[in-house]
């Protein structure tokens, strides 16, 4: 079947898109866990992106820059019946940074060209530097798994010009593809 086709077919059989955001910082989190007010610009960004899309944010958290908080956010997300869920931040190349190799261990498929595409994009806005850009895709169970850098701008970038555009496409082919329990 042509990708028309699946784009035809998903926009008539998908019904709303359940997104899912996770903002990864751990000084955030803690500064939550301290009772202080914290700004979540690239978090509620995100959330405005996504609604006026015409599609719907069941949950946002800030949860730390740690294998156990991502996995743990990544299940709970899937097993509440996301179909994108979304990691914000902690794709840096710094040690800290564990967004990303996580979820690549988790995902049943990795979706290459959205980093490729995202960087490529990103090369276009900010130059040589998108080549630390790390962004990546896949799926996990019956949902597409998408991890992006923390900067509005590159929220922006992902949600408008790659995520959203082909969203019910890739809930469609990710709502078909074999799961497995890792």
């Amino acid at each position: 079947m042509s990708h028309k086709c699946h784009e035809e077919e998903a926009k008539a059989s998908i019904g709303v898109v359940r997104f899912s955001i996770y903002v990864v910082s751990t000084s955030r989190y803690e500064a939550i866990r301290k009772g202080e007010n914290v700004e979540d610009v690239s978090g509620e960004l995100a959330t405005q992106i996504i609604k006026s899309a015409g599609f719907e944010v069941v949950s946002k958290e800030i949860i730390p820059d740690s294998r156990e908080a991502i996995i743990q956010a990544l299940k709970k997300a899937s097993t509440a019946g996301a179909d994108i869920i979304l990691f914000i931040g902690g794709t840096g190349i710094t040690w800290d940074d564990v967004t990303v190799e996580t979820l690549e261990l988790m995902f049943d498929k990795r979706i290459e060209g959205f980093g490729e595409l995202f960087r490529f994009l990103s090369y276009q806005e900010i130059g040589p530097a998108a080549m630390i850009s790390r962004a990546t895709a896949g799926t996990y169970k019956h949902s597409a798994v998408f991890a992006i850098p923390g900067s509005p701008s590159a929220v922006e970038l992902a949600l408008k010009k790659l995520i959203t555009p082909e969203a019910k496409h890739i809930v469609y082919l990710s709502r078909r593809s074999a799961p497995h329990t890792p």
